[in-house]
């Protein structure tokens, strides 16, 4: 019977293992350069063998990749979900979802930022460039053009602009530095993004969101 218990709870165990090593790699990977974490210090953080990281990622480069995949899963998901369904919602939505996951990893946003900035020979770079063109780039290419001709956007606006606008102000408050939010009294807290997504909302409807025939989102 004890025997019997043991084997159920391997595999929760195990994912147990998994979720903790990805959470301990994106807080190590925000705060310090890749070089200098290394696998043994991922695995004492998440009180697990190392040799689990080879069991499921491979090694550093597999686990990095699998972090910046499974961070922005939530935003993937929303974007097919407008891809499927292009309606004023669901555009919005993944505003939404950005800045509920975001706030969870502030530091996440400017780990992308400072990755971009490198060599493009560095690995860093190069896993983050696979991800984004895996998970995002095949949607990028004809979201803004199916907002368009759904309506969505006002007539006449230009889709790529609206993409640079639409962006900057679902990125800007987590790359902005702390000390510089500060001066302006601002802090990030969800209340506080609660009411910047509203404020958004509120300025893209009154920009380039076509408005007619959509009801107001609370």
């Amino acid at each position: 019977m004890a025997d019997t218990n043991r084997k159920a709870g391997r595999p929760s165990e195990k994912i147990d293992a998994r979720e903790k090593l990805i959470e301990q790699a994106r807080e190590l990977f925000t705060v310090m350069a890749y070089d200098k974490v290394s696998t043994r210090l991922i695995a004492n953080r998440a009180g697990v063998n190392v040799a689990m990281i080879r069991y499921y990622f491979g090694n550093k480069e597999g686990l990095f990749e699998t972090m910046l995949r499974e961070t922005m899963a939530p935003m993937q998901i929303q974007m097919q979900q407008l891809l499927s369904d292009s309606s004023q919602r669901n555009f919005l939505e993944i505003m939404r979802t950005y800045y509920r996951e975001m706030i969870k990893v502030p530091q996440f946003p400017r780990l992308i930022m400072q990755v971009m900035t490198m060599s493009p020979s560095e690995t860093q770079r190069k896993l983050l460039e696979k991800v984004f063109l895996d998970v995002t780039q095949p949607m990028q290419s004809v979201m803004f053009k199916r907002m368009t001709d759904s309506g969505i956007l006002k007539p006449g606006v230009d889709p790529l602009l609206c993409k640079v606008s639409y962006i900057s102000l679902m990125v800007f408050p987590f790359i902005v530095p702390s000390a510089m939010l500060g001066l302006h009294g601002i802090e990030l807290s969800e209340e506080f993004l609660d009411r910047l997504i509203e404020h958004n909302i509120d300025l893209m409807k009154h920009g380039f969101l076509n408005t007619q025939g959509e009801q107001h989102e609370s």
